[in-house]
Protein backbone atom coordinates (compact mmCIF):
# COMPACT_ATOMS: atom_id res chain seq x y z
CA UNK A 1 0.00 0.00 0.00
CA UNK A 2 2.97 2.06 0.69
CA UNK A 3 3.77 1.97 -2.87
CA UNK A 4 0.37 2.97 -4.36
CA UNK A 5 0.33 6.09 -1.96
CA UNK A 6 3.91 7.63 -3.06
CA UNK A 7 2.75 7.48 -6.77
CA UNK A 8 0.07 10.04 -6.54
CA UNK A 9 2.09 11.78 -4.22
CA UNK A 10 5.07 12.22 -6.62
CA UNK A 11 3.11 12.95 -9.69
CA UNK A 12 0.86 16.03 -7.67
CA UNK A 13 4.25 17.35 -6.54
CA UNK A 14 5.40 17.09 -10.41
CA UNK A 15 2.42 19.04 -12.39
CA UNK A 16 2.38 21.02 -9.30
CA UNK A 17 6.07 22.56 -9.73
CA UNK A 18 5.21 22.72 -13.45
CA UNK A 19 2.91 24.93 -12.83
CA UNK A 20 4.71 26.86 -10.57
CA UNK A 21 7.63 27.28 -13.16
CA UNK A 22 5.25 28.48 -15.40
CA UNK A 23 4.30 31.07 -13.25
CA UNK A 24 8.32 32.38 -12.56
CA UNK A 25 10.31 32.46 -9.50
CA UNK A 26 8.20 34.90 -7.83
CA UNK A 27 5.39 31.93 -7.48
CA UNK A 28 8.82 29.71 -6.07
CA UNK A 29 8.79 32.14 -3.29
CA UNK A 30 5.92 32.23 -2.08
CA UNK A 31 4.93 28.41 -2.65
CA UNK A 32 7.62 26.24 -1.50
CA UNK A 33 11.22 26.61 -0.66
CA UNK A 34 12.38 23.39 -2.07
CA UNK A 35 10.56 23.38 -5.23
CA UNK A 36 13.66 24.03 -7.87
CA UNK A 37 15.23 20.95 -6.20
CA UNK A 38 11.65 18.98 -6.95
CA UNK A 39 11.68 20.14 -10.06
CA UNK A 40 15.45 18.88 -10.77
CA UNK A 41 15.09 15.53 -8.77
CA UNK A 42 11.69 14.15 -9.33
CA UNK A 43 11.38 15.15 -12.86
CA UNK A 44 14.72 16.27 -14.89
CA UNK A 45 17.29 14.11 -13.85
CA UNK A 46 14.59 11.14 -13.95
CA UNK A 47 14.34 11.82 -17.24
CA UNK A 48 18.00 12.42 -18.65
CA UNK A 49 18.92 8.81 -16.92
CA UNK A 50 15.65 6.69 -18.28
CA UNK A 51 14.49 8.61 -21.61
CA UNK A 52 17.48 10.62 -22.29
CA UNK A 53 15.30 13.62 -22.55
CA UNK A 54 15.04 16.81 -20.12
CA UNK A 55 11.91 17.05 -18.74
CA UNK A 56 10.91 20.69 -17.99
CA UNK A 57 14.68 21.50 -17.87
CA UNK A 58 16.17 23.25 -20.77
CA UNK A 59 18.92 20.76 -20.61
CA UNK A 60 20.19 18.09 -17.57
CA UNK A 61 24.36 17.61 -18.02
CA UNK A 62 24.98 14.47 -15.98
CA UNK A 63 28.32 14.10 -15.81
CA UNK A 64 28.63 17.91 -14.95
CA UNK A 65 26.16 17.15 -12.11
CA UNK A 66 24.10 20.35 -13.01
CA UNK A 67 20.47 20.92 -14.88
CA UNK A 68 19.72 24.63 -16.47
CA UNK A 69 15.53 26.03 -15.83
CA UNK A 70 14.07 28.36 -17.87
CA UNK A 71 12.14 30.72 -16.03
CA UNK A 72 9.14 31.93 -16.87
CA UNK A 73 9.85 35.03 -15.11
CA UNK A 74 11.31 38.28 -17.73
CA UNK A 75 11.85 37.39 -21.12
CA UNK A 76 15.22 35.02 -20.86
CA UNK A 77 16.42 34.05 -17.66
CA UNK A 78 17.73 30.66 -16.98
CA UNK A 79 18.67 28.75 -13.52
CA UNK A 80 21.58 26.84 -13.33
CA UNK A 81 20.98 24.14 -10.49
CA UNK A 82 23.01 21.46 -9.73
CA UNK A 83 21.70 17.52 -9.46
CA UNK A 84 23.14 17.53 -6.15
CA UNK A 85 21.23 18.37 -2.98
CA UNK A 86 23.23 21.89 -1.97
CA UNK A 87 21.32 24.08 -0.49
CA UNK A 88 23.43 27.20 -1.28
CA UNK A 89 26.21 29.42 -1.31
CA UNK A 90 27.34 28.81 2.48
CA UNK A 91 27.66 24.84 1.96
CA UNK A 92 31.34 23.75 2.43
CA UNK A 93 30.76 21.50 -0.72
CA UNK A 94 31.09 24.05 -2.85
CA UNK A 95 35.09 24.78 -1.93
CA UNK A 96 35.76 21.58 -2.02
CA UNK A 97 39.13 21.00 -4.49
CA UNK A 98 37.02 18.69 -6.26
CA UNK A 99 33.72 20.93 -6.85
CA UNK A 100 32.14 21.36 -10.12
CA UNK A 101 32.23 24.86 -11.44
CA UNK A 102 28.84 25.80 -11.43
CA UNK A 103 29.69 29.05 -12.46
CA UNK A 104 31.66 28.26 -15.79
CA UNK A 105 28.65 25.77 -16.94
CA UNK A 106 26.75 28.85 -15.86
CA UNK A 107 29.33 31.46 -18.26
CA UNK A 108 28.76 28.72 -21.24
CA UNK A 109 25.05 28.65 -20.55
CA UNK A 110 24.73 32.01 -21.57
CA UNK A 111 23.60 30.76 -24.77
CA UNK A 112 20.40 30.17 -23.74
CA UNK A 113 19.70 33.33 -22.81
CA UNK A 114 20.51 34.61 -26.38
CA UNK A 115 18.23 32.23 -27.96
CA UNK A 116 15.32 32.47 -25.99
CA UNK A 117 16.37 36.78 -27.36
CA UNK A 118 16.49 35.37 -30.63
CA UNK A 119 13.04 33.47 -30.30
CA UNK A 120 11.67 36.79 -28.68
CA UNK A 121 13.09 38.80 -31.78
CA UNK A 122 15.01 40.87 -29.59
CA UNK A 123 18.88 42.02 -30.42
CA UNK A 124 21.39 39.86 -28.77
CA UNK A 125 24.08 41.18 -26.00
CA UNK A 126 27.90 41.59 -25.71
CA UNK A 127 29.42 39.49 -22.76
CA UNK A 128 29.31 42.84 -20.15
CA UNK A 129 25.32 42.95 -20.66
CA UNK A 130 24.97 39.49 -19.20
CA UNK A 131 25.50 38.29 -15.75
CA UNK A 132 25.18 35.67 -13.24
CA UNK A 133 23.71 36.20 -9.90
CA UNK A 134 23.76 34.24 -6.54
CA UNK A 135 22.12 35.52 -3.50
CA UNK A 136 22.83 35.12 0.02
CA UNK A 137 21.16 32.37 2.51
CA UNK A 138 18.99 35.16 3.98
CA UNK A 139 18.19 36.89 0.66
CA UNK A 140 16.96 33.88 -1.36
CA UNK A 141 13.74 32.47 -2.04
CA UNK A 142 14.60 28.91 -2.93
CA UNK A 143 16.74 26.12 -0.68
CA UNK A 144 18.45 24.64 -3.47
CA UNK A 145 21.33 26.24 -5.08
CA UNK A 146 20.87 28.32 -8.18
CA UNK A 147 22.44 31.02 -10.31
CA UNK A 148 20.77 32.90 -12.16
CA UNK A 149 21.79 33.78 -15.89
CA UNK A 150 20.41 36.75 -17.27
CA UNK A 151 20.27 40.19 -18.83
CA UNK A 152 21.52 43.30 -16.75
CA UNK A 153 20.62 46.51 -16.34
CA UNK A 154 22.32 49.31 -18.60
CA UNK A 155 23.07 50.89 -16.03
CA UNK A 156 25.08 48.17 -14.64
CA UNK A 157 27.24 47.76 -17.45
CA UNK A 158 27.69 51.72 -17.23
CA UNK A 159 28.69 51.33 -13.92
CA UNK A 160 30.77 48.18 -14.16
CA UNK A 161 32.68 49.63 -17.05
CA UNK A 162 34.84 51.81 -15.45
CA UNK A 163 36.50 48.67 -13.75
CA UNK A 164 37.35 46.87 -17.21
CA UNK A 165 40.43 47.83 -16.98
CA UNK A 166 41.40 47.25 -13.14
CA UNK A 167 44.50 45.54 -12.41
CA UNK A 168 44.10 42.00 -12.17
CA UNK A 169 43.18 40.12 -8.91
CA UNK A 170 42.86 43.23 -6.79
CA UNK A 171 39.37 44.00 -4.86
CA UNK A 172 38.14 47.24 -5.61
CA UNK A 173 35.50 49.07 -4.00
CA UNK A 174 32.52 50.88 -5.84
CA UNK A 175 29.12 51.90 -4.97
CA UNK A 176 26.61 50.89 -7.49
CA UNK A 177 22.84 51.84 -7.28
CA UNK A 178 23.42 52.88 -3.60
CA UNK A 179 24.71 49.27 -2.53
CA UNK A 180 28.46 48.94 -1.72
CA UNK A 181 30.05 46.24 -3.34
CA UNK A 182 33.78 45.09 -4.00
CA UNK A 183 35.09 44.12 -8.09
CA UNK A 184 37.69 41.77 -8.86
CA UNK A 185 39.01 41.58 -12.43
CA UNK A 186 40.00 38.56 -13.75
CA UNK A 187 42.04 38.20 -17.02
CA UNK A 188 40.81 35.90 -19.73
CA UNK A 189 41.35 34.13 -22.48
CA UNK A 190 39.49 30.81 -20.29
CA UNK A 191 36.68 30.75 -17.78
CA UNK A 192 39.29 28.85 -14.95
CA UNK A 193 38.55 30.36 -11.97
CA UNK A 194 35.71 29.59 -9.49
CA UNK A 195 33.85 32.37 -7.87
CA UNK A 196 33.24 30.62 -4.77
CA UNK A 197 37.16 30.59 -3.90
CA UNK A 198 37.41 34.26 -4.72
CA UNK A 199 35.04 35.53 -2.66
CA UNK A 200 35.95 32.96 0.19
CA UNK A 201 39.53 33.52 0.25
CA UNK A 202 40.50 32.52 3.75
CA UNK A 203 37.18 33.15 5.05
CA UNK A 204 35.74 29.74 4.64
CA UNK A 205 32.97 29.54 7.57
CA UNK A 206 29.47 28.56 6.35
CA UNK A 207 28.11 31.52 8.60
CA UNK A 208 30.76 34.17 6.65
CA UNK A 209 29.63 32.52 3.30
CA UNK A 210 26.01 32.95 4.04
CA UNK A 211 26.18 36.67 3.94
CA UNK A 212 27.31 36.94 0.46
CA UNK A 213 25.57 37.64 -2.91
CA UNK A 214 28.19 37.02 -5.89
CA UNK A 215 27.47 38.81 -9.35
CA UNK A 216 29.32 38.14 -12.63
CA UNK A 217 30.16 39.41 -16.18
CA UNK A 218 32.52 40.40 -18.84
CA UNK A 219 34.88 43.09 -18.46
CA UNK A 220 34.02 43.83 -21.78
CA UNK A 221 32.14 43.12 -25.02
CA UNK A 222 34.08 39.64 -25.00
CA UNK A 223 35.23 38.22 -21.97
CA UNK A 224 37.75 36.41 -23.22
CA UNK A 225 39.78 39.10 -24.45
CA UNK A 226 39.13 41.95 -21.82
CA UNK A 227 38.09 38.94 -19.00
CA UNK A 228 35.52 38.98 -16.09
CA UNK A 229 34.51 41.05 -12.85
CA UNK A 230 33.37 39.28 -9.80
CA UNK A 231 31.25 41.48 -8.28
CA UNK A 232 30.88 40.71 -4.26
CA UNK A 233 29.19 42.24 -1.31
CA UNK A 234 27.74 40.51 2.19
CA UNK A 235 24.99 41.96 4.72
CA UNK A 236 27.84 42.35 7.37
CA UNK A 237 29.75 45.01 5.00
CA UNK A 238 28.43 48.91 5.47
CA UNK A 239 26.41 49.51 2.95
CA UNK A 240 26.11 46.11 1.49
CA UNK A 241 23.46 43.72 0.62
CA UNK A 242 22.82 39.79 0.35
CA UNK A 243 21.36 40.01 -3.36
CA UNK A 244 22.95 41.85 -6.09
CA UNK A 245 20.02 40.53 -7.87
CA UNK A 246 19.10 43.80 -8.95
CA UNK A 247 21.80 44.87 -11.13
CA UNK A 248 20.23 41.92 -13.74
CA UNK A 249 17.15 43.01 -15.44
CA UNK A 250 14.40 40.19 -16.24
CA UNK A 251 12.53 42.15 -18.68
CA UNK A 252 15.98 42.49 -20.77
CA UNK A 253 15.50 46.50 -22.03
CA UNK A 254 19.13 46.32 -22.92
CA UNK A 255 17.99 43.98 -26.04
CA UNK A 256 16.74 45.68 -28.04
CA UNK A 257 13.21 44.24 -30.25
CA UNK A 258 14.24 43.84 -33.75
CA UNK A 259 12.26 44.27 -36.80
Amino acid sequence: MSMIRRRPRRSFILAACTAIVAAGCTALASADPNALWQIVNLDCVPAARTTGKTGICATVDLPGRYALLRDRQGTAQHLLIPTDRISGVESPALLAPDAPNYWADAWDARRYVEDSLKKARRATLTDDQIGLEINSAMRRSQEQLHIHIDCMRASTTSALARHRNDPPHVWTWDTIDGARYRIMRIPGPSFDFNPFDIVAGPHTSPDVMAQQTIFVTGAGASATDSGWLVVNSSLDTDGGTGSAETLLDHQCGAAAPVE
